[in-house]
């Protein structure tokens, strides 16, 4: 039987290519980002929920084009034409609605990007119509960027990102939890997050091995707290 060793490490998530399983839900949006340089207008723009695996798709296309990696809030800080004379990822593109800084920023950039023929890709939970942009030029380059979405994952999906963010966490858990936690949890990737983190929670508070029972026990906190 698989034994855990309690460690209270962070979680390192795996961003490679090798340690993206791809699955008829991310599919279509891992093919589009290997087509790269092919995009048209050489941007691309993936859309999915929280923990979905745009981060490690990012990460997968920045690590080919030797893209830089900027959290769409930080765009202020940024020099923009020094940023755009290579590739750029621009993460949780959403999050700059309503601030002008941000929204002038990454127009600013969007242009000189395209006009130095380098490329962007950008990730956000909805698609561009529902950020809330005020930045109407800003707004059209978006809803004409390129985009592909991230389906909320089937059953085989969901138990690998399970193992993943166990993985990730330095968990081994028995043989028996990710079934147990796939009839039990909603089809999510944020739950899985959730589910996961309390199991390590629970489980390095008391120092024991991951457990269908105690899996058990940490989904059951979680929805006590949740009521």
């Amino acid at each position: 039987m698989p034994r855990q060793l309690n460690f209270d490490l962070p979680a390192r998530p795996a961003l490679g290519r090798d340690d993206f399983f791809v699955a008829e839900p991310n599919a279509v949006a891992l093919a589009l980002v290997e087509s790269w340089p092919d995009w048209p207008n050489r941007k691309l723009l993936i859309i999915g929920p929280t923990g979905s695996g745009k981060t490690h798709l990012a990460h997968v296309w920045a690590t080919r084009s030797r893209a830089r990696l900027i959290p769409a809030y930080l765009l202020p800080q940024e020099n923009i034409p020094a940023l755009a004379a290579g590739p750029v990822v621009i993460e949780d593109a959403q999050e700059i609605a309503g601030n002008e800084a941000a929204e002038h920023a990454l127009f600013h950039l969007h242009n000189h990007l395209l006009a130095e023929g380098q490329s962007l890709l950008l990730t956000a939970n909805t698609a561009p119509q529902h950020w809330g942009l005020h930045l109407p030029d800003l707004a059209s380059r978006m809803q004409g960027t390129t985009s592909v979405s991230i389906d909320l994952p089937d059953d085989r999906l969901l138990a690998v990102v399970l193992a993943k963010l166990f993985a990730d966490r330095q968990i081994v858990p028995h043989g028996d939890v990710i079934p147990y936690l796939l009839r039990r949890m909603d089809r999510s990737f944020a739950d899985a997050q959730r589910i996961v983190a309390a199991i390590d929670a629970l489980s390095l508070s008391e120092k024991r091995d991951v457990t269908r029972r105690l899996a058990g026990r940490a989904c059951d906190q979680l929805e006590q707290d949740a009521g």
